[in-house]
């Protein structure tokens, strides 16, 4: 039976600490939150523009179909 090389879990351990000590990693997480904040506010401008856009289309198409 052969046993599995331990290096590899304290490698991984120690990484792992680092990342948990690094305030990197938070400040990551800080613009990531920020960045998903700005791309939901974009979104909900998208979606009041279309709707605003396909009204004023449709309202087109109504009065060029009125005027023939």
């Amino acid at each position: 039976m052969t046993r599995r090389p331990r290096f590899r879990n304290r490698a991984a351990t120690r990484w792992l600490r680092c990342l948990i000590g690094d305030r990197r990693a938070a400040t990551a997480v800080e613009y990531g939150l920020i960045l998903a904040l700005v791309v939901l506010a974009v979104m909900a401008s998208l979606i009041g523009v279309a709707d605003v856009t396909t009204n004023l289309w449709g309202d087109i198409s109504t009065k060029v179909q009125n005027a023939r």
